[in-house]
């Protein structure tokens, strides 16, 4: 085809680097036309009187989609910023720029699984292609040593027969040269107050994270330093993790500013040069797990949740508004170490992987408020909020998930105790 133009809907998928979508595209087009779509119903209230995207959040996104546009202009071109539902403007583009073939990345969460699903119908009527891509797990699907269908649910089995028997691809580089379509209203990024929120600006003080490909990548550059820097503090002799270690990748990860395989890789180079530690190894490890939870949800789907009469549960915990939730949201429960994590999130947008445990053990098992509820209110106030990881860390610790038998999920009468002692030690937290 001549002068062949490829649409490149751009995701969770902030960044060149590892991104195969991208690589593709440009090998098989004449020009691309990046294009985000700012849709509405990420920032919609939901049923459990929470917003799907909190400022924290939104603030990130708006800031790794600026991240994205300035590369894309130091290279030439832009990326086309829409205030809108895909499906509402792809058909539209498409015959505007007379469009071959789009390109984007499948999610695995409902609901942006029927995006895609609408999407491609409206291509279809167009005789368009509407061309998958699977960039947001270690490893792909087509490498792991079973198919989907045949996946372990148990993370034990999972981590164990992948670790023995796929392999870890190298990352596409990033491209050096991208021939843009002709376009030239690209359009605006929009403000917080335009997404829905009272305030442009607030208080984003404590807040660590700033979004994007650069500074993603130079936080994995600097966080490998440090756990170099522990490992030769100790002359090689030991590799005790550094209390409260937390490497925070997460956050880049959830919009793919780095790529799981990109960290990998580097951490793989780290340790071969200082050595392993425990430090690299919990940050493999949370590669694993995100791996884990995106594969049971293409596998299960909402039957990842073993729970008879959830929806009539979801009803029954969103009909009135309940003082120990409340409380619990704004860190007013009485203990210290829940208090102390819930005022954390709200402030920052970020808990350790241990607190966000501790707080979800004490709303589910203490409180008794059903497991949705705190989910919910994590999917609003996380920066690194990703479906597949929140809503399955929340299911295991409900004791609803697939996995109910493995001996490296959730452990209660540990997460309990740990409760139990920060209630008689309570002025360490004073």
């Amino acid at each position: 085809m001549r002068n062949k133009k490829i649409l490149v809907w751009f995701r969770n998928d902030l960044r060149l680097h590892d991104n195969e979508m991208l690589v593709e595209a440009i090998a098989k087009s004449d020009s691309i036309l990046p294009v985000y779509f700012f849709d509405p119903r990420y920032f919609e209230d939901t049923r459990f009187g929470t917003v799907k995207t909190g400022a924290y959040r939104a603030r990130f996104l708006v800031e790794s989609v600026l991240s994205l546009r300035n590369t894309l202009r130091k290279m030439g071109g832009d990326i086309l910023l829409i205030h809108g539902r895909p499906e509402d403007h792809i058909k539209d583009l498409v015959t505007q720029f007379d469009i071959a073939e789009v390109y984007h990345h499948r999610e695995v969460g409902p609901e942006e699984t029927l995006i895609s699903d609408d999407v491609e119908d409206l291509l279809w009527e167009l005789k368009i292609n509407l061309k998958h891509f699977i960039g947001h797990t270690l490893y792909n699907k087509e490498d792991l040593p079973f198919p989907i269908k045949d996946i372990p649910d148990v993370f034990a089995q999972f981590k164990k027969k992948t670790e023995r028997d796929a392999i870890v691809k190298s990352c596409f580089l990033s491209p050096e040269e991208i021939t843009f379509v002709e376009n030239e209203n690209w359009g605006e990024l929009p403000s917080l107050i335009e997404l829905g929120f009272a305030e442009n600006g607030g208080n984003f003080g404590a807040a660590y994270a700033i979004g994007g490909e650069d500074a993603g990548l130079e936080h994995l550059k600097s966080l490998l330093a440090e756990g170099a820097d522990i490992y030769l503090k100790t002359n090689g002799k030991s590799t005790v993790d550094k209390p409260g270690f937390s490497s925070h990748l997460s956050v880049w990860l959830t919009l793919g500013c780095l790529s799981p395989r990109k960290v990998y890789w580097q951490v793989k180079d780290a340790e071969r040069e200082f050595g392993s530690n425990g430090n690299f190894n919990q940050m493999l490890l949370g590669l694993l797990w995100r791996d884990y939870f995106r594969f049971m949800f293409k596998k299960h789907g909402i039957a990842f949740f073993q729970e008879k009469g959830l929806e009539n549960d979801i009803i029954d915990a969103t009909a009135s508004i309940d003082p120990a939730l409340e409380n619990w949201k704004i860190g007013h429960t009485g203990n210290p170490i829940v208090d102390k994590y819930m005022k954390e999130l709200n402030d920052t947008g970020f808990i350790p992987h241990p607190g966000r445990l501790l707080v979800a053990t004490f709303l589910i098992h203490v409180l008794g408020v059903h497991w949705t509820c705190g989910a919910a209110y994590f999917e609003e106030k996380l920066i690194d909020y990703a479906p597949a990881s929140n809503w399955g860390n929340w299911a295991s610790v409900a004791g609803v998930d697939k996995d109910t038998k493995s001996k490296n999920g959730f452990d209660l009468s540990k997460q309990i105790k740990i409760l139990d002692i920060a209630i008689s030690d309570s002025p360490s937290f004073a």
